[in-house]
C-alpha cells in the first residue's frame, strides 16, 4: 500500500522488519547512497525514557555526487541532509518504509537551483521503494 505525506512517501511491505531494513540498505546502496546515521528509536526509547516502542529504525542516506552539488548551489543545505529514511513496525503488525520527500524538503529554501537535483533524489528514492 502506497503512503504519503506532505513531507514523505513510502509504503507497507510484505516483508518482516528485520529484512526489509536489510533490503532497503541494499536499495540505496544501488542507488548510490550510503548510510552516514542510524537511531535505532526503539533502544533509544528504552535507553532514555525506560519505555518500550515499535521496531523504528531512522537511516540518515547520503548520495555524496548530489550532496556535492547540492552544497555548491545552497551552502546551509546541511541542515536538511540527509535524507531520513524509516523503517517501522505498523500498527497492524505489517512493515512501512517511508523516505522523506526531498522536493517538499528542498522546496522550503526557496532556491530554483535545487529543484532538479531533488526531482533526481526522488526518482532514487522511489526506485528503493518500488524495488522492496
Amino acid at each position: 500500500m502506497e503512503l504519503t505525506t506532505a513531507y514523505a512517501f513510502g509504503r507497507t511491505v510484505s516483508l518482516p522488519y528485520a529484512e526489509a531494513e536489510r533490503k532497503v540498505r541494499e536499495e540505496l546502496q544501488k542507488e548510490g547512497f550510503g548510510v552516514l546515521t542510524e537511531i535505532d528509536i526503539k533502544e533509544k526509547f528504552r535507553e532514555k525514557l525506560g519505555r518500550d516502542f515499535r521496531d523504528y529504525i531512522i537511516l540518515g542516506a547520503c548520495n555524496p555526487p548530489l550532496a556535492w552539488e547540492a552544497f555548491g548551489r545552497e551552502l546551509n543545505i546541511g541542515t536538511l541532509l540527509p535524507c531520513n529514511v524509516v523503517v517501522y513496525t505498523g500498527d497492524d503488525g505489517q512493515t512501512v518504509v517511508m523516505a522523506m520527500d526531498p522536493v517538499a524538503t528542498l522546496g522550503v529554501i526557496g532556491n530554483p537551483a535545487l529543484n532538479d537535483l531533488a526531482r533526481k533524489v526522488r526518482e532514487k528514492m522511489e526506485r528503493v521503494l518500488a524495488a522492496l
